[in-house]
């Protein structure tokens, strides 16, 4: 009997195209910059979002942690979920890379309000620890896949720009939005100073996430992934997964959808399941 594993869309292995891609990519020391596969899904998946520049990392982790460092000084305040990624799930990265705390904002599933966002940016006091990043996630796993629409993105990114806050936006499962939702992703672009984007999730490689951004960026971002130890040499052959990947399986995504749905009506009906 076939069994399929429903633990995570990060079980996937690669197709037989997916392989055949990787297998012929050209390679390069992508540390000394030498990498042209890198080079081309960096610019890619930057461009697709609308940002001029990408930096391509072994996790999802390490660009979100990459993105915090870049955004603030030891001793400030990232305003998050509490169901946020970066606050669950990545072993204390923002206090042990960064030395920053959280302000935790509470919903039952994991959107919040621009009034919520307001409310938690500290008074310019010498006592409170200063805000210096609004970080959102869209999907919101622990919300149960919650989405945050683009015009409450809007909203929520309006207020830390009015206090001159910077934005990063933890797209782990932003593909899955993008299909659901039927949008565009230079709308993100648009409103994120920094884009965390996964490659290992939904679209189905073995490894590999981007952090998108702007050029005055990029410098400083990769010398943090260096210091993170996320330089690695001849890894076209993981590129080259993700460059396949962006060309054919985004727009599967809806089949994927399809069956979730399917599976949810399912469910619904047994009366051993709890919801």
């Amino acid at each position: 009997m076939a069994i399929i594993d429903l633990r995570s869309d990060t079980v996937t292995k690669p197709s037989p195209e997916m392989w055949e891609q990787m297998s012929r990519a050209d390679v390069g020391d992508d540390v000394l910059g030498d990498d042209p596969t890198v080079k081309e899904l960096e610019a890619t998946a930057a461009a697709f979002f609308g940002k001029t520049h990408g930096l391509f990392c072994p996790s999802g982790t390490m660009t979100n942690q990459i993105a915090i460092k870049l955004h603030t000084q030891p001793g400030d305040e990232v305003i998050c979920h509490h169901y946020a990624h970066i606050y669950n799930y990545e072993g204390g990265g923002m206090g042990f890379n960064s030395g920053v705390q959280a302000r935790l904002i509470g919903t039952p599933d994991g959107r919040m309000t621009a009034e919520d966002v307001r409310k938690a940016i500290a008074p310019d006091d010498v006592h409170a620890a200063a805000t210096t990043l609004l970080a959102l996630e869209n999907t919101s796993n622990k919300g149960g896949g919650t989405t945050l629409s683009i015009a409450l993105l809007e909203e929520l990114t309006a207020v830390a720009r009015a206090h001159h806050i910077p934005t990063h936006l933890d797209g782990a499962r932003i593909w899955n939005a993008l299909v659901r939702n039927n949008e565009d992703p230079t709308q993100y672009g648009s409103l994120f100073d920094t884009i965390s984007i996964c490659l290992s999730k939904g679209l189905g490689c073995p490894v590999g996430s981007l952090l998108l951004y702007d050029a005055p960026h990029d410098k400083q971002a990769r010398r943090i992934r260096k210091k993170l130890g996320g330089g690695m040499r001849q890894v076209g052959y993981l590129a080259a997964a993700g460059l396949y990947a962006l060309e054919n399986h985004i727009a599967p995504l809806a089949e994927d959808h399809q069956k979730a749905a399917q599976l949810g009506q399912v469910l619904e009906q047994l009366p051993w399941v709890s919801h």
